[in-house]
């Protein structure tokens, strides 16, 4: 039986090793950023959905999520490593979940007209240098009155306790993040209706991110005193995690919508 949390599936990675899987049973997924958006963005989606696209799925977090969320929905993950979608459809199947699939597609070569009711972007733009074009296939993937819910990395973040700093250096990203009005011009100019932007990532969560950061340089070294650090820094975020984040939030989530055809 598969403990009941977000990225429970993880328990069913091949790739895993014992300690690991233990460690997600009792810890849950040890990602101080990506269990930060999971209590930011889930939340914010609500609905009625028939067919929902998550870009970028990797190892499918969101994806089951969202597939348990709303069962009624097709659910469709995609990325590029055949390695990962290979292994969440093994898993797909066996927890016997059958309204989730998995593809691998390239974000900049998929052509999706008028497909999806709503469509999951989590911290993919920063990753991609055609992020206009990425956006406009996006519109046009969606629906009319389809759903866009879209979360980057900001530009900057409070850094250490107080500071303020350029967002982090993270392997394969072309740009550290955007400022709230890049980005709000970049979706509006692909054809997407804004219906909220915000900061995410409060205080305390901020904090915690940072001290990750310091541990892990987002390139998982230090893994023993990571391990022992993520229980703390992870209690640390969750109590703030309904804290507004402010100007100085180290997150944007956005809520966009397809702009309903004449």
């Amino acid at each position: 039986m598969i403990a009941n949390f977000p990225g429970k599936e993880l328990l069913l990675d091949p790739g895993l090793n014992r300690f690991h899987k233990l460690y997600i049973a009792v810890f849950g997924v040890p990602i101080s950023g990506l269990r930060i958006r999971l209590r930011r963005i889930l939340p914010a989606i609500s609905g009625k959905y028939e067919r929902i696209l998550d870009l970028g799925c990797g190892r499918g977090i969101f994806t089951f999520e969202l597939a348990r969320r709303f069962p009624n929905a097709q659910v469709i993950g995609i990325d590029i490593d055949k390695k990962q979608i290979d292994i969440n459809n093994e898993i797909a199947q066996q927890i016997g979940l059958k309204n989730v699939t998995f593809r691998v597609q390239d974000i900049l070569t998929m052509e999706y007209k008028n497909a999806f009711d709503l469509i999951l972007s989590v911290d993919n733009l920063e990753h991609i240098s055609e992020d206009s074009e990425v956006l406009r296939k996006i519109d046009e993937a969606l629906i009319f009155g389809g759903s866009f819910v879209c979360h980057v990395p900001a530009y900057e973040r409070i850094w250490l306790l107080w500071g303020k700093s350029k967002n982090f250096d993270v392997e394969g990203h072309v740009r550290p993040g955007y400022h709230i009005e890049q980005l709000k011009k970049l979706i509006e100019e692909a054809g997407l209706h804004i219906k909220s932007i915000n900061p995410t990532y409060g205080y305390l969560e901020t904090v915690s991110n940072n001290i990750s950061y310091l541990i892990t340089g987002a390139r998982q070294r230090n893994a023993l005193l990571y391990a022992f650090a993520f229980p703390m820094l992870n209690a640390m975020a969750w109590m703030g995690r309904n804290a507004k984040p402010g100007v100085r939030g180290a997150g944007i989530l956005t809520i966009a919508s397809k702009k309903v055809c004449p």
